[in-house]
Protein backbone atom coordinates (compact mmCIF):
# COMPACT_ATOMS: atom_id res chain seq x y z
CA UNK A 1 0.00 0.00 0.00
CA UNK A 2 2.77 2.17 0.23
CA UNK A 3 3.81 2.22 -2.70
CA UNK A 4 0.04 3.19 -4.18
CA UNK A 5 -0.17 6.85 -2.98
CA UNK A 6 3.44 8.28 -4.72
CA UNK A 7 2.01 6.88 -7.83
CA UNK A 8 -1.41 8.17 -7.13
CA UNK A 9 0.14 11.80 -6.81
CA UNK A 10 2.72 11.51 -9.46
CA UNK A 11 -0.21 10.43 -11.81
CA UNK A 12 -2.44 13.29 -10.55
CA UNK A 13 0.43 15.94 -10.94
CA UNK A 14 0.98 14.91 -14.71
CA UNK A 15 -3.14 15.29 -15.31
CA UNK A 16 -2.92 18.73 -14.26
CA UNK A 17 0.33 19.82 -16.25
CA UNK A 18 -1.41 18.19 -19.07
CA UNK A 19 -4.49 20.20 -19.10
CA UNK A 20 -2.59 23.29 -18.34
CA UNK A 21 -0.48 22.94 -21.43
CA UNK A 22 -3.72 22.10 -23.20
CA UNK A 23 -5.68 25.29 -21.77
CA UNK A 24 -2.56 27.60 -22.66
CA UNK A 25 -2.40 25.96 -25.75
CA UNK A 26 -6.33 27.00 -26.70
CA UNK A 27 -5.81 30.74 -25.56
CA UNK A 28 -2.50 31.15 -27.61
CA UNK A 29 -4.45 29.66 -30.95
CA UNK A 30 -7.89 31.47 -29.87
CA UNK A 31 -5.41 34.76 -29.60
CA UNK A 32 -4.12 34.46 -32.64
CA UNK A 33 -7.23 34.01 -34.65
CA UNK A 34 -9.54 36.35 -32.61
CA UNK A 35 -6.94 39.11 -33.61
CA UNK A 36 -6.36 38.14 -37.38
CA UNK A 37 -9.94 36.50 -38.09
CA UNK A 38 -12.01 38.33 -36.03
CA UNK A 39 -14.04 36.65 -33.36
CA UNK A 40 -17.48 35.99 -35.52
CA UNK A 41 -15.24 34.34 -37.98
CA UNK A 42 -13.14 31.85 -36.12
CA UNK A 43 -14.76 28.81 -34.51
CA UNK A 44 -14.60 26.42 -31.75
CA UNK A 45 -12.93 23.93 -34.29
CA UNK A 46 -10.62 26.39 -35.79
CA UNK A 47 -9.40 27.18 -32.59
CA UNK A 48 -8.73 23.36 -31.92
CA UNK A 49 -7.31 22.92 -35.38
CA UNK A 50 -5.09 25.52 -34.42
CA UNK A 51 -3.97 23.84 -31.32
CA UNK A 52 -3.44 20.48 -32.61
CA UNK A 53 -6.34 19.39 -30.52
CA UNK A 54 -9.94 17.44 -30.75
CA UNK A 55 -13.07 20.31 -31.18
CA UNK A 56 -14.69 18.70 -27.74
CA UNK A 57 -11.61 19.66 -25.98
CA UNK A 58 -12.42 22.92 -26.24
CA UNK A 59 -15.77 22.34 -24.94
CA UNK A 60 -15.01 20.51 -22.31
CA UNK A 61 -11.91 23.05 -21.15
CA UNK A 62 -13.91 26.37 -21.68
CA UNK A 63 -17.82 25.71 -22.31
CA UNK A 64 -17.98 28.42 -24.77
CA UNK A 65 -16.25 30.66 -27.01
CA UNK A 66 -17.29 34.09 -25.01
CA UNK A 67 -15.98 32.06 -22.58
CA UNK A 68 -12.38 31.45 -24.06
CA UNK A 69 -12.57 35.01 -25.41
CA UNK A 70 -12.87 36.09 -21.91
CA UNK A 71 -9.61 34.17 -20.60
CA UNK A 72 -8.38 35.14 -23.58
CA UNK A 73 -8.98 39.23 -22.83
CA UNK A 74 -7.89 38.37 -18.78
CA UNK A 75 -4.62 36.89 -20.05
CA UNK A 76 -3.30 39.56 -22.43
CA UNK A 77 -4.50 42.16 -19.36
CA UNK A 78 -2.52 39.59 -17.20
CA UNK A 79 0.20 38.51 -18.84
CA UNK A 80 -0.50 35.04 -17.69
CA UNK A 81 -2.95 32.63 -16.21
CA UNK A 82 -2.25 33.15 -12.58
CA UNK A 83 -5.12 34.35 -10.38
CA UNK A 84 -3.49 37.63 -9.88
CA UNK A 85 -5.42 40.92 -10.12
CA UNK A 86 -3.48 43.46 -11.75
CA UNK A 87 -3.37 45.94 -9.11
CA UNK A 88 -1.22 43.19 -7.39
CA UNK A 89 1.13 42.59 -10.08
CA UNK A 90 5.05 42.86 -9.83
CA UNK A 91 4.80 45.38 -12.55
CA UNK A 92 1.72 47.53 -11.11
CA UNK A 93 4.02 48.00 -7.79
CA UNK A 94 5.63 51.26 -9.17
CA UNK A 95 2.48 53.16 -9.07
CA UNK A 96 1.80 52.45 -5.42
CA UNK A 97 5.70 52.49 -4.69
CA UNK A 98 5.96 56.23 -6.32
CA UNK A 99 6.56 59.25 -4.31
CA UNK A 100 5.11 62.25 -5.58
CA UNK A 101 1.81 62.70 -8.30
CA UNK A 102 4.43 63.06 -11.42
CA UNK A 103 5.98 59.88 -10.72
CA UNK A 104 2.98 57.65 -9.76
CA UNK A 105 1.39 59.16 -13.38
CA UNK A 106 4.74 57.94 -14.82
CA UNK A 107 4.54 54.72 -13.68
CA UNK A 108 0.59 54.34 -14.41
CA UNK A 109 1.56 54.80 -18.04
CA UNK A 110 4.66 52.30 -17.78
CA UNK A 111 1.65 49.89 -17.01
CA UNK A 112 -1.00 51.49 -19.86
CA UNK A 113 1.70 50.93 -22.43
CA UNK A 114 2.28 47.37 -21.06
CA UNK A 115 -0.75 46.41 -21.16
CA UNK A 116 -1.68 48.21 -24.38
CA UNK A 117 1.54 46.05 -26.10
CA UNK A 118 -0.57 42.59 -24.45
CA UNK A 119 -4.19 43.88 -25.24
CA UNK A 120 -4.73 46.30 -27.80
CA UNK A 121 -5.27 44.00 -30.51
CA UNK A 122 -7.61 42.10 -28.89
CA UNK A 123 -9.35 45.00 -27.22
CA UNK A 124 -10.48 46.06 -31.01
CA UNK A 125 -11.49 42.79 -31.38
CA UNK A 126 -13.94 43.00 -28.82
CA UNK A 127 -15.23 46.41 -29.69
CA UNK A 128 -15.97 45.30 -33.44
CA UNK A 129 -17.45 41.75 -32.31
CA UNK A 130 -19.81 43.89 -29.39
CA UNK A 131 -21.98 45.64 -32.11
CA UNK A 132 -23.43 42.25 -33.09
CA UNK A 133 -23.41 40.25 -30.16
CA UNK A 134 -25.40 40.99 -26.66
CA UNK A 135 -22.92 38.59 -24.82
CA UNK A 136 -19.72 40.47 -26.29
CA UNK A 137 -21.68 44.22 -25.90
CA UNK A 138 -21.88 43.10 -21.83
CA UNK A 139 -17.91 41.78 -22.41
CA UNK A 140 -17.15 45.13 -23.40
CA UNK A 141 -19.12 47.29 -20.95
CA UNK A 142 -16.84 44.87 -18.40
CA UNK A 143 -13.78 46.01 -19.88
CA UNK A 144 -14.66 49.99 -19.79
CA UNK A 145 -16.07 49.53 -16.20
CA UNK A 146 -12.89 47.68 -15.13
CA UNK A 147 -10.50 50.64 -17.06
CA UNK A 148 -12.60 53.00 -15.07
CA UNK A 149 -12.06 51.23 -11.76
CA UNK A 150 -7.77 51.23 -12.15
CA UNK A 151 -8.74 54.99 -13.23
CA UNK A 152 -10.16 55.15 -10.08
CA UNK A 153 -7.32 53.73 -8.25
CA UNK A 154 -5.05 55.77 -9.40
CA UNK A 155 -6.88 59.02 -9.09
CA UNK A 156 -7.14 58.32 -4.90
CA UNK A 157 -3.62 57.27 -4.94
CA UNK A 158 -2.83 60.55 -6.48
CA UNK A 159 -5.08 62.42 -4.04
CA UNK A 160 -2.63 61.37 -1.43
CA UNK A 161 -0.50 63.61 -2.13
CA UNK A 162 -0.26 67.94 -2.30
CA UNK A 163 -1.35 69.65 -4.05
CA UNK A 164 -4.72 69.33 -5.41
CA UNK A 165 -5.37 67.89 -8.76
CA UNK A 166 -6.28 70.49 -11.38
CA UNK A 167 -10.00 69.44 -10.75
CA UNK A 168 -10.27 70.04 -7.33
CA UNK A 169 -12.90 68.25 -5.52
CA UNK A 170 -14.58 67.23 -8.95
CA UNK A 171 -13.54 63.49 -8.58
CA UNK A 172 -15.37 61.91 -11.47
CA UNK A 173 -13.76 64.25 -13.71
CA UNK A 174 -10.14 63.71 -13.00
CA UNK A 175 -11.42 59.86 -13.19
CA UNK A 176 -13.25 60.70 -16.43
CA UNK A 177 -9.99 61.90 -17.99
CA UNK A 178 -7.67 59.06 -16.93
CA UNK A 179 -10.25 56.82 -17.99
CA UNK A 180 -9.70 58.27 -21.74
CA UNK A 181 -6.05 58.07 -21.47
CA UNK A 182 -5.77 54.52 -20.57
CA UNK A 183 -7.52 53.29 -23.16
CA UNK A 184 -5.56 50.84 -25.03
CA UNK A 185 -6.76 52.18 -28.16
CA UNK A 186 -4.63 54.60 -27.70
CA UNK A 187 -1.78 52.01 -28.15
CA UNK A 188 -3.34 50.33 -30.82
CA UNK A 189 -3.57 53.67 -32.84
CA UNK A 190 -0.28 54.98 -32.16
CA UNK A 191 2.21 52.44 -32.20
CA UNK A 192 1.15 49.49 -34.20
CA UNK A 193 -0.98 51.69 -36.37
CA UNK A 194 1.59 55.16 -36.85
CA UNK A 195 4.66 52.92 -36.10
CA UNK A 196 5.47 54.69 -32.57
CA UNK A 197 7.79 52.68 -30.29
CA UNK A 198 6.82 51.76 -27.08
CA UNK A 199 8.70 54.23 -24.87
CA UNK A 200 7.50 57.41 -27.30
CA UNK A 201 4.00 56.23 -26.86
CA UNK A 202 4.60 55.77 -22.91
CA UNK A 203 6.24 59.05 -22.35
CA UNK A 204 3.88 60.94 -24.43
CA UNK A 205 1.08 58.94 -22.60
CA UNK A 206 2.76 60.32 -19.22
CA UNK A 207 3.23 63.99 -20.37
CA UNK A 208 -0.86 63.98 -21.47
CA UNK A 209 -1.31 62.74 -18.28
CA UNK A 210 0.20 65.26 -15.71
CA UNK A 211 -1.17 67.95 -18.08
CA UNK A 212 -4.43 67.04 -17.38
CA UNK A 213 -4.22 65.95 -13.81
CA UNK A 214 -1.30 67.88 -12.37
CA UNK A 215 -1.26 71.29 -11.71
Amino acid sequence: MDDVKPTRRYTSAVRQESALRTRRALVAAAAELFVTRGYRATSLADVAALAGLARPTVSATFGSKPALLRQVLDEALAGDDEPVPVAQRPWFRPVWEAGDQAAVLDAYAGVCTLIGGRAARVFETVRRAADDSPELAAVWETLRSNRRAGARMVVERLRTFEPPLRQGDDVERAIDELWFYNDPAHYGALVLGCGWTAEVFREWLAARMRDSLIR
